[in-house]
């Protein structure tokens, strides 16, 4: 299970210094980063991160307002954890309920124990493998590894397998968007698709190929913003041959 951030810091050696660090911990993926707080909370309603780094040498004041918004719009705040090259703003942190303040340069060993408390405050809860279709006393197991996409017909929902079969199941398609593992995304009011198979995102004509089945599936422009998550998410395990 991977715990995604934000982080907020106009200083890219920072930055670069920071995400160096977190790579090496392998289970945190980077979301999104922002300059400043208006960027930055722009970045944190769109990606709902895990957990948010401020660099609070730069708009202190600014950050911990944002902080402060963020209770508006939220139903769960991410951890915060403030970085600084002095304590300065430690206090601060503490009244506004940041997880954690990091003093740079960064320490490794205190890193570590800090994303050790953070894992043990947020388990990530391993999810289900299976989904069950019920049809009066008909109960069918699915592996979800098995499936590559659901689609719509009318008030029914077709599983499009591996080996080939599709199975129906007497409900919406909406029924299913929040029962599956969270590597299944809606795309399309169509179609919701898992990640694990998608080969290919060809955002001039709105459709994604899979490895296995010779499918392209359209997304549709309501659901662009999350082909644009996926597509980070992907490229980050993939070594890029972009220019």
């Amino acid at each position: 299970m991977e715990y995604s951030y934000v982080i907020i810091d106009s200083d890219a050696v920072s930055n670069l210094q920071l995400g160096t660090f977190l790579e090496e911990h392998g289970d945190f993926v980077c979301s999104g980063m922002a300059n400043g707080p208006d960027d930055g909370l722009n970045q944190i309603l769109k990606y709902t991160p895990d957990l948010v780094f401020v660099n609070l040498d730069q708009k202190a004041q600014s950050l911990f307002q944002m902080v402060m918004e963020m209770h508006q719009y939220l139903l769960e705040m991410p951890m915060v954890i403030g970085i600084s090259k002095s304590k300065k703003h430690a206090y601060d942190a503490i009244k506004n309920g940041f997880f954690d303040y990091w003093l740079a340069p960064f320490n490794e060993f205190d890193i570590r124990k800090s994303l050790l408390k953070l894992r043990k405050r947020m388990p990530k809860t391993k999810e289900p493998q299976t989904i069950c279709l019920k049809s009066y006393n008909d109960f069918q197991y699915l592996d979800t590894k098995d499936i590559l996409y659901l689609q719509a017909d009318n008030n029914t929902t077709e599983f499009f397998m591996r080996d080939g079969t599709v199975i129906n199941a007497f409900k919406t398609l909406k029924t299913f968007e929040n029962q599956l593992p969270q590597n299944f995304i809606r795309i399309h009011q169509s179609y919701i698709v898992n990640t694990d198979f998608v080969s290919r995102i060809n955002f001039g004509k709105n459709i994604c190929a899979l490895k296995e089945g010779d499918k392209n599936l359209p997304f549709s422009k309501t659901y662009k913003e999350r082909m644009d998550q996926l597509k980070i998410i992907l490229s980050k395990n993939s070594v890029s041959s972009l220019n």
